[in-house]
């Protein structure tokens, strides 16, 4: 049995990848799967790699004499993977770059074992100025826990892909 990755057979293949600028719509809420349950290495490693030596984030026996009662998960873990949950559906192959984070909060802790989902609304968008074939598109990201308790929101503001000619697509 081989891969040969050609055959008389033609056939349609469809490539997974965010969304491009013009199918963005502005005002509508994006809503990502599958979550993320959060194990407690995620928090241990992310804090290790990222030099975060908190014992909020490592030592169980200072944590366990806080009002929390255990660990908490790394806020920056829990924004990372709030973004990292729209990838698939938003921008996979279709951002430039992220411009610029803003107005984000954690209104409630995440613990390991805590499943994260996230959802996206669009807040605005418009042509780049200054580049060609690009606009710019402002995020209001939510990320919600197995409880459907809002845990982190944050907004965000990247420069996202035009259709390239020719390609069909939802037109705003």
């Amino acid at each position: 049995m081989t891969n040969d990755v050609t055959s008389d057979v033609t056939h349609e293949v469809v490539e997974q990848r965010g969304l491009y600028f013009e199918e963005l719509r502005q005002g509508v809420t994006y809503a990502h799967s599958p979550g993320r349950t959060v194990g407690e290495a995620d928090n241990t490693l992310f804090s290790t790699l990222t030099m975060n030596p908190q014992s909020l984030h490592l030592d169980a026996a200072v944590s366990a004499g806080t009002e929390f009662g255990e660990r908490l998960v790394n806020s920056l873990f829990t924004l990372s993977t709030l973004v990292g949950l729209s990838v698939g559906q938003l921008t996979q192959g279709t951002t430039v770059a992220n411009l610029a984070f803003g107005e984000v909060a954690f209104p409630r802790p995440v613990f390991a074992g805590d499943t994260l989902y996230a959802r996206t609304e669009v807040l605005s968008k418009r042509l780049s100025r200054s580049r060609a074939g690009t606009g710019i598109v402002e995020f209001a990201h939510t990320a919600l826990n197995q409880h459907g308790e809002t845990v982190a929101t944050a907004r965000r503001t990247a420069l996202m892909r035009c259709r390239p000619d020719g390609e069909g697509g939802a037109k705003d």
